[in-house]
Order: C-alpha cells, then structure tokens, then sequence
C-alpha cells in the first residue's frame, strides 16, 4: 500500500479542468430529484457497522433545501407507522447520486460544515457503481473524502477501502486525519482529486492524504478505473460514531454546495 502526506492543491483554480456537474441548492424544498436519490435500502434490516439510525426519504425533517444550503437533520425519534421500518430510535437521511450520476477520475469539492454531538457520524464518500453483478463492496472501492465523528470533534477522516485494504478480512486500509478545529461551527472545502495516478484527499486546498495506483494491475488493490457515485448522509452511533448523547438532537449536516470537475 503507497500512501503518502503531500502539500496544498487546488486543481479546480488550475487551466484545463471544467465544471462537469453541480448542485448550489438554489431551490427550497427536498433536494432536486434529478440529481439525488435517497438510499433506505437497510432500514427494515438494519444498516451496517451497528448504526442505529433510519434514513427517511422525501422527508423535509430530514433533508431540506433552505437558504442556499442542503440541510441533512439527524433527529431523535421512531418511525413506527413507515412500511420499512426496522425499530430505529433515530432518522436521519442518506442522498446518493446512484442512477443519476457518476463519474470516472475528476477533482470533486463538497462546502460543508458538520453537526457537533457524541454520536454523530457524518460522511461524504463514494463508491463503485458496480459491473454485471452489480456493486460489490469493497470489491468495487469506498473513498472517503471526509468523515466526521462527534467524540473527535477537531479532527475529519480520509480513508479508501479496496478488497486488499479493507476493515473486514484485509489489511487494514490507509486513513489519516486532518486538524479542523471549528469543523461543527464554519464550513470548510472538502476534496478528493482522483486521477489515473492517484487519489489525493483534502481540506481547504490543502491535501492530507495520497493513495498511488501501484500499476501493477492489481485490481483488489485499485479498482479506481471504473465509475463511483457520491454519498452524503449523517449515521448515528455505531463502530465509529460510538455512544450517543440523546441530549444532542435535533443536529445538523449543512452543505452550501457540490461540485465536480473534469480535466
């Protein structure tokens, strides 16, 4: 595994790359169907890594465009009159671009400011569309441009997940963190530049976290020649998020904007 710290990147402000694909959250109401989806396919089974949210769809209590922003809202409540509903004590939403967009290598940048709270887990990540069988994980690649927890509030994560570096029967995978000290109350760039080379993660222009292509045609080891799709949603508790404050609801993911460009 080659991973690396490196120093400030900006590849957006750089000649050559183009705005492919955007959302400014300019209309109020639920995110715009055309570029989001809401993923609640664990609900009545459970989500994964023990988390103890459900994720709503089309629900304004959980996801809302409002002044210029995405505003994801993790509450403490159950559901028990949903279809899928699987005995969560919180709800909370997870917005996808699966089936509507997704994007092969491109420098991606995400304005955000996180929810503060033990038990918060939000994230901003993508992973592999899949091929004939569909996404298989972590076969087809997780990156995790930004993760959040509440117990570390000063600090935000960067981690790729192959089928070689994985947390469930590999070697662990590659992730370093970054200080942000006021991660909870400004919002701050979150980035990923993926290239043939490499995929490079980082905050306000400064990259913290490289991962290079070996090239040596293990595919368990870079599976990155193929499309991903974007993520964002808050978790609650589990293996990372942890214990929960139950005192912190309700609390907010706020994004100003998502942006990918191409080069």
């Amino acid at each position: 595994m080659n991973v690396s710290q490196t120093s400030p990147l900006n590849p957006s402000s750089k000649p050559g790359w183009t705005l492919v694909w955007s959302d400014e959250f300019e209309t109020n109401g639920l995110p715009d169907p055309k570029k989001w989806a809401f993923d609640t396919d664990r609900n009545r089974a459970g989500w994964y890594n023990n988390e103890k949210q459900y994720y709503a769809a089309n629900r304004l209590e959980n996801s809302r465009v409002e002044n210029g922003k995405l505003i994801i809202t993790a509450r403490k409540e159950r559901l028990t009159t949903a279809a899928d509903y699987g005995g969560q004590n919180y709800t909370s939403a997870r917005l996808v671009t699966r089936g509507l967009a997704s994007w092969t290598y491109g420098f991606f940048e995400i304005r955000a400011k996180m929810p503060c709270g033990q038990g918060t887990w939000p994230a901003i990540w993508t992973l592999g569309v899949g091929g004939s069988r569909g996404m298989v994980w972590p076969d087809d690649g997780e990156i995790d441009i930004m993760e959040f927890v509440g117990s570390k509030p000063t600090e935000v994560f960067a981690t790729v997940h192959t089928k070689k570096y994985n947390w469930q029967g590999g070697t662990p995978p590659a992730s370093f963190s970054a200080s942000v000290p006021d991660a909870c109350t400004t919002f701050h760039n979150y980035q990923l530049t993926w290239t043939p080379e490499k995929i490079s993660i980082g905050v306000d222009d400064r990259i913290y976290f490289n991962y290079i292509n070996p090239k040596n045609g293990d595919t368990q080891a870079w599976p990155f020649d193929r499309p991903q799709y974007l993520l964002m949603n808050i978790a609650i508790g589990g293996d990372l998020g942890g214990k929960v404050d139950d005192s912190i609801f309700p609390v907010e993911f706020q994004i100003e904007h998502v942006r990918v460009y191409k080069n």
